[in-house]
């Protein structure tokens, strides 16, 4: 089967290729790949600024239907299509995180896309306890989507601590940060999104969604408008989604006294930032990071209630063979979720 593969350490280092199908074992299913999202974790693989073990099939966010089972995998049957938690190839299932639903933080941890093959080909292989099935009514383009969604859920409705009539700043209008965005509308949550220029065509977006008002940090002044939209007083909680120092630094000088700051992106890098306001304004420092199975299952109910339109996330679906434009796009910052279909 095709697949697209980071074949060796360093930058680069990624090709579409052949590899062997996986082949049904005990305990196992074979699903084929409906589509796989583009992260900017597979950026990061890419770049050989995120920990990888080539020879490895990239992509980690994606659905598939059953088409084979292997021994003891009751429960599952053929033909039903599932969302795929990839994180969680591989756990000790032993350790005090793996005990409490925290596998995020097993020291044995191996996701696909990275760690194990991952989802940008045509068959994957998984654990029953790995599925998620979303309701019939829930397309397949949205059942990839599950993944990221989880990662937006974790930081918005567990690790934030929101609270109504709060004021929030989203630094990093980018696919997750933009599911982020999705949660706080549907919440109510009066939204200030910030970007770059880069950002001007998602910017517009949020603002169609109904943000409250977004700001392009290069042609206006952040930290006026903050003050300006809260009375003198900051933002009550900053969400950094953009992984880049200068977002980090905009949202802790945003953040008002005894405020909360969420870092949700990855920097890939050493930055400096004025982090002596976390001490001067008593700030509450969080991070987020994936997600756990109950993340999981609170993701897929709230897709299933369908009370939250995530089409308009979807800004891109192609094939497998034009992975490197995909990639293009998300690096070059013009577009939402891609979608890779197998060829």
């Amino acid at each position: 089967m095709q697949a697209l593969v980071k074949y060796d350490k360093g930058p680069g280092n990624v090709r579409l290729q052949e590899m062997p199908d996986p082949q049904v074992e005990e305990g196992k299913v074979i699903l084929e790949v409906n589509s796989c999202g583009i992260c900017g974790t597979d950026l990061h693989v890419y770049h050989d600024t995120f920990k990888n073990y080539p020879p490895v099939i990239l992509g980690h966010e994606f659905s598939g239907r059953v088409v084979q089972k292997g021994k003891h995998t009751d429960g599952i049957d053929l033909g039903n299509r599932y969302s795929v938690l990839g994180a969680l190839t591989v756990i000790c299932n032993n350790c005090e995180y793996c005990h409490s639903g925290e596998f995020m933080f097993c020291k044995a941890k191996r996701g696909m896309g990275h760690g194990v093959n991952g989802a940008f080909t045509k068959y994957v292989a998984a654990r029953p306890d790995q599925l998620y099935a979303t309701a019939d009514h829930v397309s397949d383009n949205i059942s990839a989507l599950v993944e990221p969604f989880a990662v937006a859920v974790h930081a918005v409705g567990e690790i934030a601590e929101l609270q109504f009539g709060d004021i929030v700043l989203l630094s990093g209008p980018g696919p997750i940060g933009m599911l982020l965005l999705k949660l706080l509308l549907a919440q109510g949550i009066k939204t200030i999104v910030a970007g770059t220029s880069d950002d001007e065509e998602k910017l517009k977006t949020a603002q169609s969604w109904g943000t409250h008002i977004t700001v392009n940090v290069e042609t206006k002044d952040l930290q006026s408008i903050i003050l300006s939209e809260t009375k003198g007083k900051g933002v009550d909680i900053a969400f950094e989604t953009a992984g880049a120092q200068s977002s980090a630094s905009n949202c802790l000088k945003a953040l008002r006294p005894l405020g909360q700051y969420v870092q949700v992106g990855h920097f890939g890098k050493d930055i400096t930032i004025p982090f002596d306001l976390s001490a001067f304004r008593q700030l509450t420092i969080k991070g987020s990071v994936g997600y756990t199975r109950a993340t999981w299952d609170r993701a897929v109910e709230i897709i299933n209630q369908g009370n939250i339109n995530l089409d308009d996330v979807i800004s891109h679906r192609m094939a497998l063979s034009d992975w490197k434009k995909g990639f293009d796009l998300m690096e070059q910052k013009n577009s939402l979720k891609i979608l890779l279909i197998p060829d």
